[in-house]
């Protein structure tokens, strides 16, 4: 069913910022500058028109709840930017770059394969094997006359083989998505629990005992899913930009750049890192 939803306040919510800066791989932008993207069983636009965010989409659930949760509305970014921004002159310049990004509310099981598939890729070539991925398994949706496809669920990626998933071009990743997906599938990991469990260390041990996810892949899951936002992936490019900001250009270990920045940082050390990240990268 076709629905409309509008953000009046877009001090913090700039779809560029929020779709190209690494988080999601299911939103493309438009000719005409829109983005549109897969959340759940629903497809969304999403478009700037003057000082409101127009979104509009083919929605089984009410999009007015829907977007509270997926763009996680109920937090009050403009407080927490003028907090980061006080910690020093990087954060505060990086915020203002970034100023409209929002950390998504992704669904656990979709996040868990996309960061699974994220590893040593490329994002254009991340996007690609899930589209694949979710045209194969996935279910078709109508919007605006193009046809669009859910990621699929959790038994209905069961049903792929190692060889099925080869073919769509995962390479080495198609024996762990296939492994992972079972573990998820027979509950040895039950991500229901998951999702209630409130230990992040209990989180991570879980998350890492799934084929395929590593200590960066499992704070993404963390971060971009569950709300976490204390957890701070860093890749190569972070712990260059975390080394050249903050360590006079040392490069530094993962965990000595997790310590540091848990203490500089704190609760919202993963905001602070999406700040980082995208300035750093578009400069």
């Amino acid at each position: 069913m076709k629905q409309k939803y509008i953000i009046k306040n877009k001090q913090s919510f700039n779809p560029i910022h929020i779709f190209e800066c690494g988080q999601c791989f299911r939103w493309n932008k438009q000719e005409d500058g829109s983005y549109i993207g897969i959340v759940r069983n629903n497809v969304l636009k999403v478009e700037e028109k003057e000082d409101n965010i127009i979104i509009t989409g083919n929605c089984e659930e009410d999009i007015k709840q829907l977007c509270e949760d997926y763009f996680s509305l109920d937090e009050d970014y403009e407080k927490i930017k003028e907090n980061l921004s006080k910690i020093d002159d990087n954060l505060k310049t990086s915020i203002k770059f970034g100023k409209g990004i929002r950390i998504l509310h992704q669904d656990l099981w979709e996040t868990i394969i996309s960061f699974i598939i994220s590893a040593n890729n490329n994002i254009p070539r991340i996007k690609g094997i899930i589209e694949r991925i979710s045209k194969k398994y996935g279910k078709k949706i109508i919007f605006e006359e193009k046809e669009y496809y859910t990621f699929p669920t959790v038994k209905e990626l069961s049903r792929a083989t190692v060889e099925e998933l080869r073919n769509l071009g995962l390479g080495f990743r198609d024996v762990r998505v296939f492994e992972t997906t079972r573990k998820i599938y027979i509950k040895e990991v039950d991500l229901e629990e998951l999702k209630k469990e409130k230990d992040i260390c209990k989180i991570e041990e879980l998350l890492l005992s799934l084929p395929g996810v590593g200590p960066k892949v499992a704070d993404c899951i963390m971060l971009f899913s569950l709300k976490k936002y204390q957890v701070f992936p860093i890749d190569v490019w972070v712990r260059r930009v975390m080394s050249e900001l903050y360590f006079e250009n040392k490069e530094q270990k993962p965990q000595k750049i997790k310590e540091f920045v848990k203490n500089y940082y704190g609760e919202r050390a993963g905001l602070a890192q999406q700040y980082l990240f995208y300035w750093r990268r578009e400069l």
